[in-house]
């Protein structure tokens, strides 16, 4: 066993985080597999962020056929880490891969694909990936719907006009809502903290009013 993946083994957060920072700080290949596989069982952020960050510092012709792998496990963290590393890399030649989980069945692999491909995609393929992200308009979830709002932002006014154009004509109040709330995001991308403030208080409000007719 390496002194890595002793380390990596370890139950303290902190001897795991030091021990992936060592990696990255002095990158060898060799570690690569231990790294792509703590990626999927690492439970804190900070240990994960900093593989993500290990995983960057190695060539990218060697860990990014590994991640790609890796969007195929069964295991959901395994291929959100991976969207999210290959994100972090920038190799758009990874975007279909990328774009197919978008209809993953784990909503946090989709949160996470929301991003990685609008970071992904080529610029003639915005308006395309710009359709594909509207059907999940009418995000009940706040988190989600505010990762949305950010991932459809990122695409650009140019590519995201007609699309907002067209939801707007939807009959479901969610979806017109959420389109508002893309737009004051495109005016103002410091909105976000409000937005989700504003989306808080009317779940309290709809959750009295349910209360109160129950």
């Amino acid at each position: 066993m390496s002194t890595l993946t002793s380390s990596l083994s370890d139950p303290r957060p902190t001897v795991r985080l030091r021990a992936v920072m060592e990696a990255g700080t002095v990158p060898d290949p060799s570690d690569l597999d231990v790294l792509v596989e703590q990626c999927a069982v690492e439970p804190d952020l900070q240990v994960r962020e900093m593989l993500t960050w290990a995983l960057v510092r190695l060539p990218a012709g060697l860990v990014v056929p590994r991640l790609l792998e890796q969007l195929a496990r069964p295991e959901p963290q395994a291929r959100s880490q991976a969207l999210h590393t290959l994100s972090k890399i920038g190799d758009r030649s990874t975007y279909d891969a990328v774009a197919e989980l978008l209809g993953d069945v784990d909503r946090g692999v989709v949160r996470t694909a929301w991003r990685a491909s609008v970071r992904l995609v080529p610029d003639a393929g915005r308006p395309a990936l710009a359709r594909r992200l509207a059907r999940d308009l009418g995000q009940e979830d706040r988190e989600a719907r505010l990762a949305l709002s950010r991932a459809l932002v990122g695409l650009g006014d140019e590519a995201l006009g007609p699309v907002l154009d067209a939801a707007e004509g939807r009959r479901d109040e969610s979806v017109r809502s959420h389109v508002a709330e893309v737009r004051r995001l495109l005016q103002d991308p410091d909105a976000a903290a409000g937005l989700a403030l504003e989306r808080a208080r009317r779940e309290v409000a709809l959750g009295r009013t349910r209360s109160a007719s129950g």
